[in-house]
């Protein structure tokens, strides 16, 4: 238990490295949002940028192949020339990167029509380069992962989010001309990504070209499952943003046109970043020490703490931010705060995301990627067919509900078929006892209408912190490794 209690500190400790590599950066990332809604762009301008990147996500997806999971695969097996390792991912990256980019650079102008930005192709080619360059920094960023170099990893990360952040200022208030308008944020997006090359310099320089005829198609077998089930992730993350717009009766909120309606809610869609990112920057840390761990004694009694803990931090996400919306409403433009009822709903489905990463491993550690795949498949059908029939009835809340159902079966799904193939002594009442008292602490407080703002902080930081006591008196022989 006492070396259990040490890796636990020991991932805590990576995590908060990472997060400050992947949170703080989308948190400082977060400043755009009042930069672009708050008397900059309007709700439909928003709608458009919502689309755009909505698509760029699933895109994304096939650019980087499932291929950072496949160096982790690879790289970790007993044995392994790391940097062989490297050379063989990183030119499969590359090959599929670049004939991506070269066809969506030809097909600029019709894509441009397609997503309803006529007469914008050098859009579309700013947008290929960018998905373009983060594709060649993924597996040296997964490198940096592999080899514990959190530091590194959060100083690349730190640095571009400012540069963003900058770039948008510099373009948005001080050079901004109409004629470019939402231009201007794809725009900078290119020019700072592009310092990451710059950083990876020496990286890159060692890279060769490589091809082994039976390593490199395992890693595309292993990954390409992995690639799917990004596929179908983000059919679950961003249908809603590309359906909800053609789904949506016309008129369903009144005074508002559905391409407006797609800015509100894209806006305050934003507000789960906090649950999102904070996720990522788990998952960073813990994917290569959940491999890294996998032949110690004890090692699913150690999975099953991580995911305890996990759900207890999640919860306080949750509280902390779902009862606060009435501060945090303020860095968005006063037009789009309509929408901020999804973001408890929204909070709580990532939250169950974050639970089916961390259980999802059992697959990984027994080469069966493929389950990934059909268990996000099942989900994309799910938020599919929820999307489809919730829409009508209950707008952009039924987008978020169909996001909830969609992530709460993933996870239920990948529990029942982990405990059949790889069983770990998951604590499913106590996490079920956590989230569904979370929900009605969140419902209860929230229920109760104070007009004074000041009052209503006060009131909502007591609140979080008896909860954080309340965790404390259950937990604190497990967190002082007496238990």
């Amino acid at each position: 238990m006492e070396l259990h209690t040490a890796k636990l500190k020991t991932l805590a400790g990576e995590t908060v490295l990472y997060g400050l590599g992947s949170i703080l950066p989308r948190v400082i990332n977060f400043l755009l949002v009042p930069l672009h809604t708050i008397n900059m762009f309007s709700q439909a301008q928003y709608g458009h940028i919502t689309t755009l990147y909505a698509v760029v996500a699933f895109v994304n997806v096939v650019f980087m192949f499932g291929m950072e999971t496949a160096y982790f695969r690879f790289a970790t097996k007993p044995g392994a020339d790391t940097q062989r390792v490297f050379n063989l991912v990183q030119t499969v990256v590359v090959f599929i990167s670049c004939a991506l980019s070269i066809l969506i650079i030809v097909l600029a102008t019709p894509i441009a029509s397609v997503l309803k930005v006529e007469g914008r192709a050098e859009w579309i080619i700013w947008l290929a380069l960018t998905m373009l360059i983060d594709a060649l920094v993924a597996v040296p960023f997964a490198q940096l992962r592999l080899e514990k170099k959190a530091a590194q990893f959060a100083l690349a990360k730190i640095a571009n989010v400012l540069v963003l952040v900058g770039l948008n200022f510099i373009f948005l208030k001080v050079i901004y001309h109409p004629t470019v308008g939402i231009g201007y944020v794809m725009l900078a997006n290119l020019v700072a990504n592009s310092f990451f090359i710059l950083f990876f310099v020496k990286t890159l320089l060692k890279w060769r070209p490589a091809f082994d005829k039976v390593i490199s198609p395992s890693m595309v077998h292993y990954a390409y499952p992995i690639m799917l089930t990004g596929l179908a992730g983000m059919t679950n993350e961003m249908f809603s943003r590309l359906t909800l717009e053609s789904w949506l009766p016309t008129g369903f909120y009144s005074g508002l046109s559905n391409e407006a309606v797609l800015g509100v809610f894209g806006a305050c869609y934003k507000y789960s970043v906090f649950m999102n990112l904070g996720i990522q920057a788990f998952r960073y840390a813990a994917e290569p020490f959940f491999f890294s761990s996998a032949r110690e004694n004890k090692s699913r009694e150690l999975y099953s703490r991580v995911n305890h803990f996990f759900i207890i931090t999640g919860c306080v996400f949750f509280l902390a931010i779902s009862i606060n919306l009435d501060v945090l409403k303020y860095f968005i433009g006063n037009q789009f705060w309509s929408g901020l009822g999804i973001v408890p709903i929204l909070l709580l489905a990532y939250l169950f995301l974050g639970i089916y990463y961390n259980i999802s491993i059992w697959f990984k550690l027994i080469d069966k990627t493929y389950f990934g795949t059909v268990i996000t498949v099942a989900g994309a059908l799910i938020t599919i067919v929820a999307n489809y029939f919730l829409i009508p009835l209950y707008g952009y809340i039924g987008s978020a509900i169909a996001a909830l159902i969609c992530y709460g079966s993933m996870t239920i799904f990948c529990f029942a078929l982990g405990q059949k193939f790889y069983p770990v002594p998951y604590r499913v009442t106590s996490g079920l006892t956590y989230l569904v008292g979370t929900s009605l602490v969140i419902f209860l407080i929230n229920s109760i209408e104070i007009n004074q703002l000041w009052i209503s902080v006060g009131f909502h930081c007591i609140v979080i912190a008896l909860f954080l006591g309340v965790v404390w008196m259950i937990e604190r022989k497990e967190l002082l490794g007496k238990a």
